[in-house]
C-alpha cells in the first residue's frame, strides 16, 4: 500500500498542512480544518465525517484545491482511508434481499444499472471476494458513493449513513 496525500487548512493549498501515508480517522487532531488537499501518489478515499463516516468521495492522483465544486462537499474532509491497489481480477456476488437471500448475480466487471441488467428491485447484500469498488445512488455511476472492501455486508441499508440505495457498482482500478 503506497500513497500520499496532503491536507491544507485553507482552499487552494494554503495555511498550515498535514501530510498522511496511511488512513486517518480523525484530520481535525491534526488541522483545525481541511479545506483543499494533493493526492501526490496512490488513492484515496475521503470521507465528510470522522472515523471514516458520512459521504465519501474517492480522490486518485491530483490536485483538489477547494471541495464545494470537485467534489460536492459543503464542509471539509474529516477523515481518509488509502485504497490499496489492486492487479488481480475482480470478483463480488450481489443479492436482492439481506442476509444474502434472494436473486444472486456474480460480477466481475462494472454494472451501470442494477435495475437494467439484472432485473434486480433492489441490492440489498453483497459479498466482495477479490477486489476494491464503489456502489452508487444512481444509475451511471453517478451521485452518492460507498467504497467496498473485500468481504461480506449483509444489509448494505446498516452501513449507509442515510438508508440509501445502490444503482451501480464499479471497480476501483489504477485508472480510476
Amino acid at each position: 500500500m503506497s500513497g500520499k496525500i496532503i491536507f491544507f487548512e485553507g482552499r487552494n493549498f494554503q495555511g498550515s498542512s498535514y501530510e498522511c501515508v496511511s488512513d486517518c480517522s480523525e484530520i481535525a487532531s491534526h488541522l483545525s480544518r481541511c479545506s483543499s488537499c494533493r493526492v501526490e501518489s496512490g488513492t484515496f478515499m475521503v470521507y465528510d465525517r470522522p472515523n471514516f463516516t458520512g459521504q465519501q468521495y474517492l480522490l486518485t492522483t491530483g490536485e483538489y484545491p477547494e471541495y464545494q465544486n470537485t467534489i460536492g462537499f459543503n464542509d471539509c474532509i474529516q477523515s481518509c482511508r488509502i485504497v490499496p491497489a489492486h492487479k488481480g481480477p475482480f470478483k463480488m456476488r450481489i443479492y436482492e434481499r439481506p442476509d444474502f437471500e434472494g436473486q444472486m448475480h456474480e460480477l466481475t466487471d462494472d454494472c451501470n444499472s442494477i435495475q437494467d441488467q439484472y432485473h434486480m428491485s433492489d441490492m440489498r447484500s453483497c459479498n466482495v471476494m477479490e477486489g476494491y469498488w464503489l456502489m452508487f445512488e444512481l444509475p451511471h455511476f453517478a451521485g452518492k458513493m460507498f467504497y467496498l472492501r473485500p468481504g461480506k455486508y449483509s444489509n448494505l441499508r446498516e452501513i449507509s449513513s442515510d438508508d440509501m440505495r445502490f444503482n451501480s457498482i464499479k471497480r476501483i482500478t489504477e485508472t480510476d
